[in-house]
């Protein structure tokens, strides 16, 4: 278990039109950047970012991310921490370390186990419902990971700089949402936006957990 202090966080973003860009009806598409920082000013790592606009994002079936569905086991840890994929996805967990690994999660979301597998072998889940997916490993209790399935096409994660980009929305409506392993809630914290403003600053305070990273495997 990771010793760390907690981080209350607070979630500023931004949105701003890029004109190059068009949707159907001539609304224009947006990028919106979302920066999350700690109540320090630190910026804020993992953090899942979605927008679910309200005139809908197409069929689940055909969201597609530009990273690998892949959740490594690799130096006694998941890599990533956090894992964005859509709904349906197929995920891979391919073992690099020398030892053996019992991947499993109690999450609602998915509940499953991989048992004992070891170096350059690889199991495969499909995550089929939206939601966090927590995981652990039977045999290394200092593992840990989270998979967040989602069910819209705009969604990122932030990075070192507590930054997460999410291009292409298309004008009107839309509820941006946002998670983090550290939160004290389980779900994301909605907000809505109007996503046809030309700059629109948001502010959502997010309760955190105890400790940073704490193991919880009961979402």
């Amino acid at each position: 278990m990771r010793n760390v202090l907690p981080i209350p966080a607070a979630i500023v973003a931004t949105l701003t039109l890029a004109g190059a860009l068009c949707f159907a009806g001539d609304a224009a598409a947006a990028d919106l950047t979302v920066t999350v920082r700690g109540d320090d000013g630190a910026p804020l790592a993992d953090a899942v970012v979605m927008v679910h606009p309200a005139g809908g994002a197409g069929p689940v079936s055909a969201i597609r991310y530009s990273w690998p569905m892949t959740m490594t086991q690799q130096n006694i840890a998941f890599n990533p921490y956090v894992l964005i994929v859509p709904v349906g996805s197929t995920v891979g967990f391919p073992n690099k370390d020398k030892v053996r690994h019992h991947v499993y999660s109690f999450s609602a979301a998915k509940k499953f186990e991989l048992k004992l597998y070891g170096q350059q072998e690889e199991r495969t889940i499909t995550f089929d419902k939206a939601g966090v997916v927590a995981l652990g490993c039977n045999i290394h209790d200092s593992m840990i990971g989270y998979i967040y399935v989602a069910d819209t096409p705009y969604a990122g994660k932030t990075n070192d700089a507590g930054q997460a980009v999410i291009r292409g929305l298309p004008g009107g409506a839309g509820t941006l949402s946002v998670w983090h392993p550290d939160m004290r809630a389980k779900a994301a914290v909605d907000k809505s936006l109007n996503l046809a403003a030309g700059a629109v600053p948001v502010t959502l305070d997010l309760k955190p957990v105890g400790l940073r990273r704490k193991k919880t495997m009961t979402m």
